[in-house]
C-alpha cells in the first residue's frame, strides 16, 4: 500500500513525451510545440502560433505501478468576443491503450480575442492540478492525452510509484498535417480527433500537425515534416487556403509541387497521401475569405459563412472544387515518377450524403460524433488491407475510392 511519502516527481523531459517536436522551457515549466523552434521564428502571424503551441496528439508516456498519478499544469483558455464559453480542455488517461479516466482544470491563463478585429491578449493564471486515482498497482503502460485545443504547459508529474519510460511498441509513425478539422476542432476530447480514432485503429504512433487555420502550404511547415521521421505521411490540403482566401489557382499548383518536393528531400520513398478537402457547402463553389457570422455571434451561436463571389473562379479564386481537381491532377502526374505517392478524395471521409445526416453544426467543423465517423473510415480506406499504409503497403500508387 502506498503512503504519502511514496510519491515521486518526475521531470517531464523530451523522452516521456510523444507527439511533440519541441519542448520550451518556461520560467514556470516545459511547453510542447508541435513545430521546431526555428519554424516558430518564421511564423507570421498569432494563429499559427496558437495553433502549434496546442498540443493535438502530444501525450505524456511511460510504465508505472503507480495507482495514482498528478499532473500539474498551467492552461491557457481561449474566450472568444461575442461567443458563448468554451468547454475546458480535456486531459485523458489511457492504461495498455484503454481508456482508463478523463480530467480537467477549471482555470488558467486567459487568450481573449476579438474575432473581427484580430485583437488578442492573454491574462496569467494559475498552475492547476489533474488527477487520476484507482488505477491497478501492476506494471503497466500510461499515456496521459494533453488537450487536443488548449495550450498547457507541463509543471510536475507526481505518482505513488516510480515512473520509467516507455519505449514505442515498436509501431510505425504516422505524421499527418492539416487543417482545423486534423487539428481537432469540435471533437470533445484528444482521443476523440480523427487522427487519433484512426491512428488507434491503425495501430501507428501517431503526430499530428493538424494546425487550425494554418494548413497553408508554408515552406517552414514542409521543412519540419521533411526532418521529421516517420514511416507514414499524410497531407490533407485545401480548405485553409480558401478561409484566408491566401492564394491564387496559378500559385497553388507551383506550391503544392514545391511542399512535395521539400517532403521528398527526407522522405524520398516514404508512403505519401494527398487528401483532399472534406465536403463543406459554403465554400465547394465560393471562394473566401470566411469570415465568423456575426448574426449569430449576436445570438450566442458560432457559425461561419463565406464572403467571396463564386464569379471569380473563372479568374483562379480557389474554391473547394477547384481544389480537389487540381490536386488530382498534381498527384496523377506526380505518380508517374512516385510510385509511393497516393490520392485520397477528401468526399470519401465526408460527403454530402455525410452532411445530410451529419452537418457541420457551425458549417465549418464536423461534431464528435462525425469526428470518429471520419476516422473510421481513414483507417479502413488508408490502414485497411488494401490501402496505401497497410502493414505490407501498397508498392504503387493508388488512388482511393469507397467503391
Amino acid at each position: 500500500m502506498h503512503t504519502a511519502h511514496d510519491w515521486t516527481t518526475t521531470p517531464v523531459t523530451a523522452d516521456l513525451l510523444r507527439g511533440a517536436l519541441d519542448l520550451e522551457h518556461t520560467e514556470r515549466g516545459t511547453l510542447p510545440h508541435r513545430l521546431p523552434g526555428w519554424a516558430r521564428r518564421q511564423i507570421p502571424d498569432g494563429q499559427l502560433a496558437m495553433a502549434e503551441s496546442q498540443p493535438s496528439g502530444v501525450r505524456l508516456a511511460f510504465r508505472t505501478r503507480a495507482t495514482a498519478v498528478e499532473l500539474d499544469v498551467v492552461a491557457t483558455k481561449r474566450r472568444y468576443v461575442g461567443a458563448p464559453p468554451r468547454p475546458d480542455g480535456v486531459y485523458e488517461l489511457l492504461v495498455d491503450g484503454r481508456l482508463a479516466g478523463r480530467g480537467s482544470v477549471p482555470d488558467g491563463d486567459v487568450l481573449t480575442v476579438d474575432m473581427a478585429t484580430g485583437a488578442a491578449e492573454t491574462r496569467p493564471g494559475p498552475v492547476r492540478t489533474v488527477r487520476f486515482t484507482g488505477l491497478s498497482g501492476d506494471e503497466k503502460d500510461v499515456e496521459i492525452w494533453l488537450p487536443h485545443d488548449e495550450t498547457t504547459e507541463l509543471v510536475a508529474l507526481r505518482s505513488n510509484a516510480p515512473v520509467r519510460t516507455s519505449p514505442p511498441r515498436g509501431r510505425r509513425v504516422w505524421l499527418h498535417h492539416g487543417s482545423s478539422i486534423s487539428h481537432g476542432s469540435n471533437a470533445t476530447a484528444p482521443t476523440g480527433t480523427w487522427p487519433a480514432v484512426a491512428a488507434a485503429l491503425g495501430g501507428v504512433e501517431l503526430v499530428n500537425l493538424g494546425l487550425s487555420g494554418s494548413a497553408l502550404l508554408d515552406p517552414f511547415t514542409a521543412r519540419t515534416i521533411r526532418d521529421t521521421p516517420a514511416d507514414l505521411i499524410s497531407l490533407k490540403i485545401g480548405i485553409n487556403l480558401v478561409n484566408t482566401d491566401l492564394m491564387r489557382l496559378r500559385a497553388f499548383g507551383p506550391a503544392v509541387h514545391g511542399f512535395l518536393d521539400t517532403i521528398r528531400e527526407g522522405h524520398p520513398a516514404t508512403p505519401l497521401l494527398v487528401t483532399s478537402p472534406l465536403y463543406c457547402p459554403i465554400h465547394e463553389t465560393t471562394p473566401g475569405p470566411t469570415a465568423p457570422d456575426l448574426g449569430a455571434m449576436s445570438e450566442g451561436r458560432l457559425r461561419f459563412t463565406s464572403t467571396g463571389d463564386p464569379a471569380q473562379t473563372g479568374a483562379g479564386k480557389l474554391t473547394l472544387t477547384v481544389i480537389r481537381d487540381a490536386l488530382s491532377r498534381i498527384v496523377r502526374q506526380r505518380a508517374a515518377t512516385d510510385p509511393n505517392l497516393h490520392y485520397l478524395d477528401g468526399l470519401d471521409l465526408y460527403g454530402s450524403t455525410d452532411h445530410a445526416k451529419q452537418p457541420l453544426p457551425d458549417e465549418l467543423h464536423p461534431d464528435p460524433a462525425t469526428h470518429r465517423h471520419i476516422g473510421e473510415r481513414f483507417a479502413h480506406l488508408v490502414f485497411g488491407e488494401d490501402g496505401p499504409f497497410a502493414a505490407g503497403e501498397a508498392s504503387a500508387s493508388t488512388v482511393l475510392t469507397t467503391g
